[in-house]
Order: C-alpha cells, then sequence, then structure tokens
C-alpha cells in the first residue's frame, strides 16, 4: 500500500464517505461543503479538517494545496442528488446540475490519480454523466462504474446507488459483493439491540434515540399497521382524504411499517416522520428515531452529530443523516481502491 496518499471528499456531509475511508485507513486530509451545520460531527468523528466553501468558489490550487505533494491523490465525491431523484426530476433543468460540472471542473484543473463518484442511479440517463466519463477518458482514466445495490455489500437498506471509479494507473473495478441474499442485513440486525422507547420519549443516555411525538390520528393509524404493512388496511375513517383519491393510491409507501427481518427502506431526509414514506418502527408505535435512522446508514452507534452543549435541531440532524453516502458504501470504495493500489504497485 501506498503511504503518502491523501483523500479529498467534496460534498462531503457529516462524513459518510471520510469515515468509510478512515475505517480502512486512508487518510482523508479534508472535506468540503457549503453547509457550515456539518462541521462539528465532521470533525468531531473524523481526523481530517472541514472546509467551509462552495465548490463553485473551490479552486484547483485549493485542492492541489490540500494534496500537499502526495504521490497518490484520490478525490472522492457525492454532489447532491435530489436534481436526479425520481421525485424531481422532470423539474429540473441543467443548470440545476452545475454541481456535477464542478466536479469535472477540478478534475480537468488537478488530475487526482484516482476519482470515485457516487450519486443516484438516475444520474446515468443524463448528459452530465457522459461529460463526466468523457472527461475522465480523455484524461487517460480507467473508468469502471455500476448500480449498486445497497444490500449486497452488508448495508441493512433497500438502497440503490451509482457508483463510479476510476484511476490513471491502471484497470480498477468495485470489491466482488459480500453478502449474499440469504445474509442480507435486516433491521433486526441494525437496530435489534436498542432499547424501547415510545413516540415523543427520548432516551436518558442517548439523546438521538428519541422519536417524535404523534398526533392522536397517527397513533391510531400507526397501532392499525402490521409490519410491512400501511395506510390501504386501514378502517376508512383513517385514511386520509388524498389517498382516497385515484392519484392518491400510488403512494403505497407512505405512513408504513419496517419490517424486523428485512432490508429497511431508503432512508430519505424525512425518515424520523411517519407519514413522509415506510418510516413506521418495525414492532414499536412510533417513527424511527434519529440514531435508528443514522444506523441503518451505517454509521456507528458511537458517531457524534449534534455538540453536547447544544440544543439540536431534528430537522438539520434528520437532513445530515439522510443524505449521507451510508458509511459502509464509502467502505467498500475504499477497500477497491486499496486492492487496486495493491495490485498496480
Amino acid at each position: 500500500m501506498v503511504k503518502d496518499l491523501a483523500v479529498v471528499d467534496l460534498f462531503c456531509g457529516v462524513g459518510g464517505i471520510t469515515h468509510g475511508f478512515i475505517k480502512e485507513k486512508l487518510k482523508v486530509v479534508a472535506g468540503v461543503d457549503n453547509d457550515l451545520t456539518c462541521k462539528y460531527a465532521y470533525e468531531k468523528n473524523n481526523s481530517s479538517e472541514f472546509i467551509y466553501q462552495s465548490i463553485e468558489s473551490f479552486t484547483g490550487k485549493m485542492l492541489n494545496q490540500l494534496y500537499a505533494g502526495s504521490s497518490i491523490r484520490i478525490l472522492v465525491g457525492c454532489a447532491p442528488c435530489q436534481p436526479f431523484s425520481n421525485y424531481n426530476h422532470k423539474k429540473f433543468k441543467d443548470n440545476k446540475w452545475k454541481l456535477l460540472y464542478e466536479f469535472i471542473r477540478l478534475i480537468k484543473s488537478v488530475e487526482p490519480e484516482i476519482v470515485s463518484m457516487e450519486n443516484v442511479p438516475q444520474i446515468a440517463k443524463y448528459d452530465v454523466f457522459k461529460d463526466f466519463i468523457n472527461t475522465l477518458k480523455k484524461r487517460g482514466y480507467h473508468i469502471f462504474w455500476k448500480i449498486v445495490y445497497c444490500p449486497d455489500y452488508g448495508i441493512p437498506q433497500n438502497r440503490k446507488r451509482l457508483v463510479l471509479l476510476a484511476s490513471k494507473l491502471g484497470e480498477i473495478t468495485l470489491i466482488e459483493k459480500t453478502h449474499l441474499p440469504t445474509k442480507y442485513r435486516t433491521v433486526k440486525d441494525a437496530l435489534g439491540e436498542l432499547p424501547e422507547i415510545k413516540a415523543g420519549e427520548i432516551n436518558k443516555k442517548d439523546r438521538l434515540h428519541s422519536s417524535r411525538s404523534l398526533t392522536p390520528i397517527n397513533y391510531k393509524r400507526i397501532i392499525n399497521t402490521s409490519a410491512g404493512g400501511g395506510w390501504k388496511e386501514w378502517d376508512k375513517t383513517l385514511v386520509l382524504s388524498c389517498h382516497k383519491k385515484t392519484n392518491g393510491k400510488s403512494f403505497k409507501g407512505v405512513y408504513g411499517r419496517m419490517e424486523w427481518d428485512k432490508p429497511s427502506p431508503t432512508i430519505t431526509t424525512q425518515f424520523y416522520s411517519y407519514g413522509s414514506g415506510r418510516f413506521g418502527h418495525p414492532s414499536q408505535n412510533r417513527a424511527l428515531s434519529y440514531r435508528e435512522g443514522a444506523l441503518l446508514q451505517t454509521f456507528p452507534k458511537y458517531y457524534d452529530f449534534v455538540d453536547p452543549k447544544k440544543d439540536f435541531s431534528g430537522a438539520v440532524v434528520g437532513r445530515h443523516i439522510g443524505n449521507a453516502v451510508p458509511v459502509e458504501l464509502g467502505r467498500i470504495i475504499a477497500k477497491s481502491i486499496k486492492r487496486h493500489l495493491n495490485y498496480v504497485n
């Protein structure tokens, strides 16, 4: 393994990718993000600097200074993916996708030895992804990309992500799947050891293990929802008016419960809200706690998201967790780069 390597994490957030790389003992010198609320969690849990800067104003010179002469420069990043999601891609035009073009600009300027980009699968349909690939090809990179089903790599969440790896040093690929379907990690594997709490309760030992209160009508709804079930099994008096309409009947996943023996649905920034998806706890009558969302995103239990001296906003923490790259996916990418470096060296 090359010792004098350095990793920079663009759009780092609270450090999902970074922490995966650190678990694999790859030196992440800095993360760059324009959301200052991520700084505490990023620096508290990682031996890396948080640079509060918009990607548009972050220059190739700044990036090269971070690498400080390292012989292997690794640039990783996950540009915010909302423009490409199933919910939003019809609403956005190319000028909303400029963040990936800024990623391209930095690659052109610095030409790091290894690049990794992670995003939603839908991005592969658009010109910005073709431009990303073409930029790498013209600069002599060997390119690999695939749509990853996260349970295949030990992540207890039905999430699909596009992972791209590129190297100037030779052929590079993602490591082989680590889990067969019969061995997928489940909600119970991730959450089964946490103490029980009620809706609106805060665990005394971990204030992030807290669940939002439910209105009386939503409490009735959740106690009438089975594991894996949703609003279609309710009495008509509990069904929302919007779901009685023809166009509302397609929203099958909202107000649903997870199941213990399966991976969870994709964790979004609203995972702590019972009505925002299948985010009801499998057996307790409440939505997921913030800590449970983090565990399903494979953050370790010790990950510290908020300054203990300050109050925290559930909406901010939910956004931090839901927007993160699962730590274990970051670790899989790091393992793949380590294998590649061992092979080429």
